[in-house]
């Protein structure tokens, strides 16, 4: 059984409910899942689990929640040398290039890149499951 990390920033609660959603698909897909935002974690935790889903808005230019998850990222990515990692998050304008550059970065970090996952605004029922499959395929 997997050990799922879904850690994540919301600023407006759209990203929450993707974390939440992802949450209950890896669950309902086996995993061994910790839900947690980026206050509650630490980049020594990060060790114990199979696969970390990082999740953060897009913000500004389209780039990561800086207050919290950019310096958390920052901090993380040099402890994910072959880890499993996936990236989600929502958006209001653009077209997801905050994702795309924090998948190079993951990449760059010698993480093994899993997926990405985006919604625009809000997730909606639609977003909601793709989000549960988006977990289910973590776990």
């Amino acid at each position: 059984m997997a050990k799922v990390l879904v850690v994540y920033v919301s600023t407006t609660g759209n990203t929450e409910k993707m974390a939440n959603a992802i949450a209950d698909g890896a669950k309902g897909a086996g995993a061994d899942v910790a839900l947690k935002t980026v206050g509650e974690s630490s980049v020594s935790e990060l060790a114990n689990y199979d696969v970390i889903a990082f999740g953060s808005p897009a913000m500004g230019a389209e780039v990561l929640e800086e207050a919290e998850m950019e310096p958390f990222f920052s901090e993380a990515i040099g402890n994910l040398k072959g880890k499993k990692v996936a990236i989600f998050g929502s958006y209001d304008w653009g077209d997801g290039e905050w994702l795309r550059v924090w998948e190079e970065r993951v990449k760059d970090g010698g993480a093994v890149f899993v997926d990405s996952l985006k919604a625009h605004l809000e997730p909606d029922n639609d977003a909601i499951e793709e989000c549960k499959k988006f977990g289910a395929k973590l776990a």
